[in-house]
């Protein structure tokens, strides 16, 4: 089983940045693809943002070149930069893990963009 814990949600106003985070805990393993998928109300899940072990990463077409994901293999936490948040990214964020053929969920984060 893998354990995730996010952190880092909250109000922002409209331009303004938020960086979430996502630790993850029990049993690691050095293959994985890791990252966020967000929720708004009456919206279905989408991806937002993922990265390998390898460090391959994929953005949703709505983020690129405002969001940036990173990891630390060592601390085996990834985090999520956003600038330049929008009404429209207000969600609340999940971290996922996908390992051994497994997807592993946070509790999920809420992202609050208002002024």
């Amino acid at each position: 089983q893998v354990q995730l814990v996010e952190s880092g949600g909250g109000l922002v106003q409209p331009g303004g940045s938020l960086r979430l985070s996502c630790a993850a805990s029990g049993s690691i393993s050095r293959f994985y693809a890791m990252g966020w998928y967000r929720q708004a109300p009456g919206k279905q899940r989408e991806l937002v943002a993922l990265i390998t072990s390898r460090g391959v990463t994929n953005y949703a077409d709505s983020v690129k070149g405002r969001f940036a994901i990173s990891r630390d293999n060592a601390k085996n936490t990834v985090s999520l930069q956003m600038n330049s948040l929008q009404s429209e990214d207000m969600a609340v964020y999940y971290c996922f893990r996908n390992q051994g053929g497994n997807d592993y969920w946070g509790q999920g984060i809420q992202v609050t963009v208002s002024s």
